[in-house]
């Protein structure tokens, strides 16, 4: 049973946007924290977002502040990942995945060990 199904992603120009959604109505429980980690090619998973199981207080990579924004639909069991003003740099294989541990975000939330279930992942490619 996929767990947590994300959709969205796709292929962008510089300076566009695109929005990610991840559906976890499948978890156990609907407040784990929520992060979103990136992945390109060659390269390790990084720690882009992340959101409380109250879907306050989100965290940001310092590369993305300012132009992601997270957010939580809590009757959905959703959360979003809203990509603006993207960069080629941003281009990479997007999963969302779930604290088990946890319902905020922690302070080494950008750790993704910390983090249990995962979603499929969805590419998001950014054009010069």
């Amino acid at each position: 049973q996929v767990q947590m199904e994300q959709s969205g992603g796709g292929l962008v120009q510089t300076g566009g946007s695109l929005r990610l959604s991840c559906s976890f109505s499948a978890l156990p429980y609907a407040y784990y924290a929520i992060g979103w980690f990136r992945q390109a090619p060659g390269k390790e998973r990084e720690a882009v977002a992340c959101i409380s199981g109250a879907g306050r207080r989100p965290r940001y990579a310092d590369s993305v502040k300012g132009r992601f924004t997270i957010s939580r639909d809590l009757n959905k069991n959703e959360v979003y990942l809203q990509m603006d003003s993207l960069r080629p740099a941003d281009t990479a294989m997007y999963y969302c995945s779930a604290d088990k541990q946890h319902d905020y975000c922690t302070d080494h939330w950008s750790d993704s060990t910390d983090f249990d279930y995962w979603g499929q992942g969805a590419q998001v490619t950014v054009s010069s």
